[in-house]
């Protein structure tokens, strides 16, 4: 992670309320202040990834929570790894490596172009699939048993905004308010 990284901002419930929100020092401060044990959950407010949050001994330390797919580290020293490059392995029919290699600069050059291009084409439907799956993973963990959870992730994943706003309406106002904020970016898709 590069010292440059966006600061994670929190956002807490307990009972479908929201009960903290900020930067890491913030919710910590605001978690240690609370007088009752409700049980709560805490999210990346940008992702929707639900998040292990240890108040107590750790200074607040946080990690994927257990339910989160784990990410396989990358190792290092094959590449340039002082420029941030990791050597990774990439499976393709000889044909394509034929046509690679035919390219100016060579298979490296070839691929990181079409990588560039194709991301730059596809921002906006990069930007849809992850707000759309971020939207997902806040309204699993935290409204899977509400009436018509199930409606609305079909109409999420549907692209149907009208029916996603009206099958969540009725769901607490705060869980209501983060699953607006993370669809923000779900519906811009032609």
């Amino acid at each position: 992670m590069s010292s440059d990284a966006a600061p994670v901002n929190l956002i807490v419930f307990a009972d479908l309320k929201r009960i903290a929100q900020g930067r890491t020092p913030d919710v910590l401060a605001q978690l240690r202040e609370r007088t009752d044990d409700r049980p709560f959950l805490v999210f990346d407010e940008q992702t929707g990834d639900l998040l292990d949050f240890d108040v107590h001994h750790r200074a607040g330390a946080m990690t994927p929570a257990a339910s989160a797919p784990a990410r396989a580290e990358t190792p290092r020293g094959v590449g340039r790894p002082k420029l941030g490059v990791v050597a990774r392995e990439v499976t393709l029919l000889p044909r394509h490596w034929d046509w690679l290699n035919r390219q100016p600069g060579g298979a490296s050059v070839a691929l990181r172009r079409l990588v560039q291009d194709a991301s730059r084409v596809n921002a906006e439907r990069d930007a849809v699939r992850a707000s759309r799956e971020a939207t997902y993973r806040f309204m699993t963990a935290i409204a899977g048993a509400l009436p018509g959870f199930e409606e609305a992730a079909r109409a999420l994943f549907a692209g149907d905004q009208a029916r996603f706003g009206e099958l969540i309406g009725p769901w607490p106002g705060d869980v209501v308010e983060q699953l607006r904020r993370l669809s923000a970016s779900a519906w811009s898709e032609a």
